[in-house]
């Protein structure tokens, strides 16, 4: 196994590193986590700092590979901001591994030709998949190129639900909650246990080279830890995703050792409840969605104190970093993460003094 030094991108690893276990374990060594990303030399764009796409050069993974060492190259990563390779080959890219078409357009993948119900009784584990298989090529390639200098995180295999809708297709499957309960609870059944095996398939290669695990959400664990989702909850009522999602969404906390859920958009405020009624799940990400105020804004302080109060860990990310010394005088700091984007490394190192004084 490499060590983790992340040398020469980040000097403070192994104090990050501690601040990481202890919120995980709910705890507080001097101030929140806090992860504040600025350029070195201003040469980058914010959108660059949390990994890289081999979307746009699937057949050439040596230019994503060594483009995404560029960006550290340029980055300062503060507080407990780190380099995370996340293998990003579009969200929710199991679904290719069970025979979904993927469509790849920019920055997205869009899955086409919606299976019928005899087709997704018979899924499987393909060893032989396209797809699994360079998911697996990247991951190797990458390990071997970071030399524990990165962290490479595990793809985006996306949610039980969602991955059923791209198998499905969103409107079919919406009508399926209703006309084929049964069918889509079964379909459920086989994906938990097919994403769990992609999941360990991933994390076995990863954690014989590298020290803990990331993913997409740029947050790193000792242990195995994944942000687990239900995007397709923004369609459902209450009592849907208490019958369809949450019994997949428990298993899956119960299996993995840490799990955030992304919490994503207005559509999703109603599951609030059924979410931190399990016990198992470690905490929340809320992204507000577009056109809504963004995660710094008073509109949202009510769910966060309902989050915390609950003893969950409450993670914000892509908060203004003018807005970050107001949300730690305000926020218990007990499980609490923030991450921003700053101009300069000096403003990002002003941050994280100002929050140890808070």
């Amino acid at each position: 196994m490499e060590g983790l030094r992340l040398t020469p991108f980040k000097e403070d690893w192994s104090e990050a590193k501690e601040r990481f276990k202890a919120w995980w374990d709910g705890e507080v060594i001097d101030r929140p986590v806090i992860q504040a990303f600025a350029p070195i030399k201003g040469l980058i764009s914010a959108g660059a700092w949390d990994g890289w796409s081999f979307m746009r050069y699937p057949e050439d993974l040596t230019i994503g590979i060594r483009g995404f060492e560029r960006v550290c190259e340029e980055t300062f990563y503060g507080g407990e901001a780190f380099p995370n390779l996340h293998i990003n080959l579009g969200p929710g890219v199991m679904a290719a591994y069970v025979g979904a078409v993927p469509r790849f357009i920019s920055e997205t993948v869009w899955f086409e030709t919606p299976k019928s119900w005899t087709e997704l009784r018979s899924l499987e584990y393909d060893l032989d998949n396209r797809w699994w298989r360079l998911t697996q090529r990247v991951a190797s390639m990458a390990l071997k190129v970071s030399k524990g200098r990165f962290i490479v995180g595990t793809t985006d295999l996306g949610g039980i639900l969602d991955v059923a809708a791209s198998l499905r297709g969103s409107n079919n499957l919406i009508i399926d909650l209703f006309k084929h309960p049964g069918e889509v609870k079964d379909l459920c059944g086989q994906l938990v246990d097919l994403w769990h095996r992609y999941y360990e398939g991933l994390h076995s290669i990863i954690a014989a080279r590298m020290e803990g695990s990331s993913a997409w959400m740029g947050l790193w664990s000792p242990k195995r830890w994944y942000p687990i989702q239900c995007d397709f909850s923004a369609m459902m009522s209450p009592k849907q995703f208490q019958e369809f999602a949450l019994p997949y969404l428990r298993e899956q906390c119960q299996r993995l050792d840490h799990t955030v859920y992304h919490w994503d958009g207005p559509g999703q405020i109603p599951h609030l409840n059924h979410l931190l009624s399990i016990p198992e799940l470690n905490g929340i990400q809320w992204t507000p969605g577009a056109g809504q105020p963004g995660v710094d804004s008073l509109a949202w302080f009510p769910l966060y104190r309902k989050i915390q109060e609950k003893g969950k860990l409450l993670v914000l990310l892509g908060a203004d970093r003018r807005s970050v010394r107001f949300l730690l005088k305000e926020l218990p700091h007990k499980g609490l993460l923030i991450r921003t984007s700053c101009i300069t490394e000096e403003e990002a190192r002003s941050i994280l003094e100002d929050a140890e004084k808070i």
